[in-house]
């Protein structure tokens, strides 16, 4: 098959999105497929472009087995409402004016989404190319910037819930990546035969559960010796509610305990400003790592958390970083509900209700007082995503999904 993937985030810009989007695309050109990806050029989540891609209209590559074409977009921060909708506008205009011809034919096109927009570029690109049309789906857009007082406008909240449901109309499919997000969509109408679930995965060689720390990593992440290492390591947004592991920490001030906040987004900035008001010796924040960097991070820990904020749309979603905490055979504690949560319990993790700060610090300081349970743990979460989570197995089952679209089943 000619599959064409559009999406607004690709490597090299760090995230676990960009890391999936990428093994899926290599997957399915190692069994045959002719994939292009049509992307932006990399700058998220700093806004700034890397130095090969300045003042760039478009840029053809080429990357494990399938070509990368990108096209221009305004390059903003991951912070700001007005400057990250422009951001994802300029991207679906650039991507079908410059982007259509340099794509090539293409039996189906495949969009993930977020950005909410990159859909309509992906409409009008399936349009023009008679191909089918994919929708997948990795948040719930608008209904969770409503639910987190992003969006409080009723016009524009109802306006975008209108084109939501227009864009599902118009896919062939409809992937979605948590049996929560299913079961919203065909509450809100969508036909349950177009809606199917893939979850998110993990790429199991990257990851070594037997791998040693290295002691270098352990002191750039602020830990001494005989400290039990916490690592939270991903995006720094609102919807992770950081602060409260910060709170949590707070609690286990005196205690050979040490948390490491490794990552970018909008809120971190609110979790630096709570890490110094509450003048914590015992946290260390830095910037995000590439993803090739992620195994030996997660190697140098003792123990992971998973948070979400304390919202009922939450319990739907699931978190792609617990599979590789599980991946790399850490212990792993979740302050989060729903799907989420019972993933996490059939892995053996600990799982504690989302921004409770007291339950997350005694969970973590039971923890750190057990080094065996702790391997246990990991041996058991490593064994778990073995069986259900491996990203090549979910690759091939995706591709038999675009695979009957494009027959017209």
């Amino acid at each position: 098959m000619r599959i064409l993937l559009v999406t607004h985030y690709f490597p090299p810009e760090p995230g676990a999105p960009q890391a999936r989007l990428s093994s899926l695309a290599a997957i399915w050109a190692a069994d045959g497929d002719t994939v292009t990806v049509l992307t932006g050029m990399p700058n998220h989540p700093t806004g700034i472009l890397l130095d090969e891609y300045r003042h760039a209209i478009r840029r053809r590559e080429w990357r494990d087995g399938y070509r990368v074409l990108r096209t221009w977009l305004y390059a903003t921060p991951n912070e700001g409402v007005v400057r990250k909708t422009l951001g994802h506008v300029s991207f679906m205009i650039s991507s079908v004016f410059l982007g259509w011809r340099g794509c090539g034919a293409a039996d189906v096109v495949v969009v993930s989404s977020p950005t909410f927009f990159s859909i309509g570029a992906a409409w009008l690109l399936a349009r023009c190319k008679r191909a089918r049309l994919v929708v997948e789906i990795r948040d719930l857009w608008p209904a969770i910037f409503t639910e987190l007082g992003v969006l409080t406008n009723p016009w524009v909240i109802g306006l975008l819930e209108r084109l939501e449901l227009a864009a599902y109309a118009a896919a062939d499919v409809v992937v979605v990546v948590s049996e929560g997000f299913r079961a919203n969509l065909i509450g809100r109408g969508v036909p349950p035969g177009k809606i199917h679930t893939i979850r998110n995965g993990v790429a199991l060689d990257h990851f070594d559960p037997c791998a040693g720390p290295n002691p270098a990593i352990r002191a750039r992440l602020g830990a001494r010796q005989g400290d039990c290492l916490v690592l939270y390591a991903g995006t720094h947004g609102i919807s992770q509610g950081l602060p409260s592991v910060a709170d949590a920490a707070a609690l286990l001030v005196g205690e050979p305990v040490h948390f490491a906040f490794v990552g970018d987004g909008a809120d971190k900035a609110r979790l630096r400003s709570r890490v110094a008001e509450l003048d914590l010796p015992n946290v260390t924040i830095l910037p995000g790592v590439p993803h090739s960097e992620i195994p030996a991070l997660l190697a140098a820990a003792d123990i992971c958390v998973a948070p979400l904020r304390y919202v009922p749309l939450f319990s739907t979603f699931i978190p792609s970083k617990i599979f590789e905490y599980l991946a790399a055979g850490r212990a792993v504690v979740g302050s989060v509900t729903g799907e989420t949560a019972q993933i996490l319990t059939e892995a053996s993790a600990v799982v504690v209700p989302p921004e409770d700060s007291a339950a997350l610090a005694a969970a973590i300081g039971a923890l750190a007082a057990d080094p065996a349970r702790r391997l246990a743990m990991g041996k058991r979460g490593r064994a778990c995503v073995e069986r259900s989570f491996d990203r090549v197995a979910l690759g091939r089952e995706y591709r038999k999904l675009i695979e009957l679209a494009v027959s017209g089943g």
